[in-house]
Parts: structure tokens; sequence; C-alpha cells
């Protein structure tokens, strides 16, 4: 799109990352339990728990701190139960959100949700109002400069869905949830290192905000972030200045 810039949009993403370190440990570790309580232990065996284990390391989490969420979430010791939970709504504009989330308070959470909401000009949704706007799958971003044919080559051999080049440069790939370790892996195997690997949410078509609608959909999509209970947040905007 133009005036939409995947390469920005990431950078501003992981610098809220960045400045935020001790909130990513927090969403992290959250993810960790639930990974093992849902799916047990062992990281052979696990590949959600080996995604958030990869998480960890990334944000620079102490590895004690990743085995002690380990062992609380499988009984080792006593912990907090965190559950999943999933809430839809509209921005500005009509975008479509998902907000993610991990709770030990389903009250608490969906009111924290609804007021960010209405206060910054959106609407929740019920649920399925906007979900079938995404797609579940792997995604990797490469920095503009990275080598088109190489990735392409690497990523569609390993059984990736598509290997897109936006106009800023950065190269994204599209994988099946299922295929995502095997891409990641040979991908890294060719010495190609993404500056984005997750299970996401990828919306099907975006639509354009620009101008004071753009800041104002940035403002709530930061507030649904900052919310304590939030673990990611899709949409499908492409804000532009």
């Amino acid at each position: 799109m133009a005036g939409h810039s995947k390469w920005a949009n990431i950078q501003h993403r992981k610098g809220r990352q960045d400045e935020k370190r001790q909130r990513v440990w927090t969403r992290v570790m959250r993810e960790i339990m639930v990974a093992a309580r849902m799916g047990g232990g062992d990281l052979g065996t696990n590949p959600r728990l080996r995604l958030a284990v990869d998480k960890a390391k990334a944000a620079n989490m102490p590895a004690d701190n990743v085995k002690y969420g380990i062992a609380k979430a499988t009984g080792s010791l006593e912990g907090v139960h965190y559950e999943e939970v999933r809430y839809e709504g509209y921005g500005i504009g009509g975008a479509a959100i998902i907000v993610d989330c991990m709770t030990d308070n389903r009250v608490r959470t969906v009111a924290e949700v609804r007021h960010a909401f209405s206060k910054h000009g959106g609407n929740m949704g019920t649920e399925g109002s906007v979900a079938f706007q995404f797609k579940h799958c792997g995604q990797f971003i490469f920095a503009p400069g990275t080598s088109e044919d190489k990735v392409m080559e690497v990523a569609l051999d390993a059984g990736a869905d598509d290997v897109i080049t936006h106009d800023d440069g950065a190269i994204e790939v599209l994988t099946p949830y299922a295929d995502f370790e095997t891409v990641k892996h040979a991908l890294e195997a060719a010495g190609l290192k993404p500056e984005l690997a997750e299970v996401t949410m990828r919306a099907d078509n975006m639509i354009e905000l620009t101008g004071d609608d753009a800041h104002k959909m940035q403002k709530l999509l930061d507030v649904l972030e900052d919310l304590d209970d939030t673990q990611d947040v899709f949409h499908n905007a492409a804000l532009s200045e």
C-alpha cells in the first residue's frame, strides 16, 4: 500500500517491546506456563513450548526464569492458573482488531479491554465478529537488503506458502501453522536470520488509515497492548503518516 511500510511497523513494535522489557518477560512467562500446562514440559514434544522458550531467549530472559515457569505450570511448584481468552472488535474506520489475553480473572480483563475500545474510538465485538478476516499462520520478516532469491528458494523448499517482497524492501515469508518450525529451522540452517519469527493472526486484507485516523488507531492499539493481561494484538490497519 502507498505510504505503508511493513518495515516501519515492525521497527515500531520492536521498539515498544524494548522499552518495556519487564512487561515482555511477564507475557512470555505466561505463554511458557500455559504451553507447558497444556502440552507438558518437554521441549522435544511440545512445539508451542519451544516457540515460547525461543521468545524468552530473544527477550534475554534468564534461563532460570524459564525453568521456574515450566516447573510451576507442570505441577512441580504451586502457581497462578492462567487461561487464554480472545476478544474481537473494531477500531478507527472499521479496522478489525483481535486481542489475545492470558488472565486469572476474566471479569477484570473483559472490563479493561471493553473500556480501552470505548474510550479510544473503537467498539467491542462478539466472538467471531472479525476473526474470519485473519489467517492463523507462521510469519517471518526479513530486513530490506536480504537476498530475495535465497529466502524464496529456502522457504518454498521447506514448505512455506508464500514469499512477499514489500515496497520498502522487507521480505515476508508465510507458512502453514503446522510447518512453522520446519521452515524456521531451514532458514536458520541457510544463514538467514529473520527480524521477526512468530505464529500470528495475519489479516487477509488491509485498511489504509492516514493522518488523524492513523494516529487515533495507533493510540488505541498502544492502549490495548499496554493492558496487563494482553499477550498479542492483531489488526488489519495499514497506518501511514
